[in-house]
C-alpha cells in the first residue's frame, strides 16, 4: 500500500488530540527533568564529598604499608616516598602526589591534656586540591615549610586546651619502637572548619619536625596521598599502580574510609528507587495515552488494513508514534531543565540553615558536607537518561501496536 511515509502519519496523528499529546509531553518532560537534576545533585555533591574526604588524609588512592590499613601505627611506615610519588605522577590522570604522616598523639599544655588525630605534611607540597586547611585558619598562621616550628589546632581542642597564639603545645607519640617520644611546638594557627569532630581533635604539624622525633628517614612516611582530577578513575589508577609499587599496599579511597563508601551507596540506593517510582508512573501516563488513542482508532485501523496495509506496518505506524512522543518528550524536558540547571550549577543553594546547628556542618565519618549544594552530571548519565525515556517510550507502545496489528478489517469497520 503507497502512501505516505509511516514516520508523517504517525506525526499527524499525534496531533489529532493535541491536548492529551501536550499533557503526555509534560509528564516525559517532568519525568527527564526530575531524572537530571536528581543525578545531577548526586553527580556533584558526591563527587565532591569524595574530594573532600581524600584532602583530609589519604587521598583517591593511597600508598601505604601493607599492615597499616588494619594497624595503623607510626611503625608501619612507607619508604622511598619521592620515587613512589614520582611513579604515581606518571599516570596522566593523577594530578600530584603529596606524603604525610599521621596517627593519634596527647596533647598538652600547663592547663589541660586531650587526645587528638595529628596530620603531618609539608604545607610547600600541598595545594587547595589537596588540603582543604588552608582557608580554614582563622588566627594566626599555616607554617610556611616542613621543617618549620609550629603547630595548628582546631579552635574546639585548643579552647578546651586553654591555648592561645604563641603558647607552648607538648605533643607526645609513640615511635616505631613502641617507645614514648615527645615534642614542643608553639600554637602557630587555630582552624576552624565547622565540622564538629575536626575543630575538636585535630591538629597539624610539620612534616619534617615529626620525621626528626620519630626518627624517620628523609624520605619515610606513613602514606603517599595520590590526588585524581576525576575520582571516578581511583579504580583505574589503582589498578595500575599496584604492579609498579611491589613493596607498599595500593588502596582506593572506598577501601580507606569504607563508612563514607557506605553512605554514598545508601544515598544512591534511595535515589535510584525514587527514579524507578518515577518512570514507572511515566510509563503509565504514555502508556495510558497510546492504549486510548489506539481504542478510538480501531475503526480506522480496520480499514487501512482493508485498504492494504499490512499488520507490520500498523505496528510501525504506532511505534513510530512512541518514537516521535519519545524524541518530543526529550526536547521539552531539555527546554524545562536548562533554566534551572545552569543557575543550580553556577550558584547553588545555600544550604546553611539547613545542614548547620549551633554553627556546626553535618558531617558523616568526620567529612563536612559542603553549605552550598551545587549540581553538575556525567555526560554519560545524560546519555544514559536520555535512552531510559526512548526505551521505556517505546516499551510503552507494544502492547497498543501489538493490538493494532492483530487487528480484524471485518470486526472494527463494525466499530461506531
Amino acid at each position: 500500500m503507497r502512501g505516505p511515509a509511516l514516520y508523517v502519519l504517525a506525526w499527524r496523528n499525534l496531533w489529532r488530540h493535541r491536548l492529551r499529546t501536550a499533557l503526555t509531553l509534560v509528564a516525559i518532560a517532568f519525568g527527564g527533568f526530575f531524572a537530571v537534576i536528581m543525578t545531577a545533585t548526586h553527580d556533584r555533591s558526591f563527587a565532591d564529598f569524595v574530594d573532600t574526604a581524600a584532602r583530609l588524609g589519604s587521598g583517591h588512592v593511597a600508598i601505604q604499608h601493607p599492615d597499616y590499613a588494619d594497624r595503623p601505627t607510626l611503625a608501619h611506615t612507607v619508604r622511598g616516598t619521592d620515587e613512589k610519588r614520582a611513579v604515581a605522577e606518571s599516570d596522566p590522570r593523577v594530578s600530584t602526589a603529596v606524603e604525610r604522616t599521621s596517627g593519634t598523639t596527647m596533647l598538652s599544655t600547663t592547663e589541660d591534656s586531650f587526645g587528638a588525630l595529628f596530620i603531618a605534611f609539608d604545607p610547600t607540597a600541598e595545594t587547595e586540591q589537596t588540603m582543604r586547611f588552608r582557608d580554614a585558619v582563622v588566627a594566626g598562621e599555616m607554617f610556611p615549610t616542613a621543617d618549620a616550628k609550629g603547630i595548628v589546632l582546631g579552635s574546639t581542642l585548643a579552647k578546651n586546651l586553654g591555648a592561645t597564639l604563641g603558647d607552648k603545645i607538648v605533643y607526645t607519640l609513640t615511635d616505631r619502637h613502641g617507645e614514648i617520644v615527645a615534642g614542643m611546638e608553639r600554637l602557630s594557627g587555630i582552624l576552624t572548619t565547622h565540622t564538629p569532630s575536626l575543630d575538636v581533635g585535630l591538629a597539624l604539624l610539620p612534616l619534617g619536625t615529626v620525621r626528626q622525633a620519630l626518627g624517620y628517614g628523609p624520605e619515610e612516611a606513613t602514606q603517599v596521598a595520590v590526588f585524581l582530577s576525576d575520582s571516578r578513575q581511583t579504580h583505574k589508577v589503582a589498578k595500575r599502580l599496584v604492579p609498579l609499587i611491589p613493596d607498599a599496599a595500593v588502596l582506593t579511597w572506598d577501601r580507606v574510609m569504607p563508612e563514607i563508601r557506605s553512605f554514598i551507596a545508601m544515598k544512591i540506593g534511595g535515589g535510584r528507587f525514587m527514579a524507578v517510582v518515577v518512570a514507572i508512573l511515566v510509563c503509565a501516563g504514555i502508556f495510558n495515552t497510546l492504549f486510548v488513542s489506539v481504542l478510538e482508532r480501531m475503526r480506522e485501523f480496520g480499514i487501512l488494513r482493508a485498504l492494504g496495509y499490512s499488520s507490520g506496518q500498523l505496528f510501525r505506524l504506532v511505534m513510530w508514534e512512541s518514537a516521535w512522543l519519545a524524541l518530543l518528550g526529550i526536547v521539552a524536558g531539555t527546554i524545562l531543565t536548562v533554566p534551572v540547571y545552569l543557575p543550580l550549577a553556577k550558584n547553588g543553594i545555600d544550604l546553611t540553615e539547613v545542614y548547620t546547628s549551633g554553627g556546626q556542618a553535618l558531617e558523616v565519618a568526620g567529612v563536612g558536607f559542603d553549605m552550598v549544594l551545587r549540581i553538575g552530571i556525567f555526560p554519560e548519565h545524560v546519555l544514559f537518561i536520555a535512552l531510559c525515556i526512548v526505551f521505556a517510550t517505546l516499551a510503552a507502545g507494544l502492547y497498543p501496536a501489538w493490538r493494532v496489528g492483530h487487528v480484524e478489517p471485518v470486526e472494527s469497520i463494525k466499530l461506531v
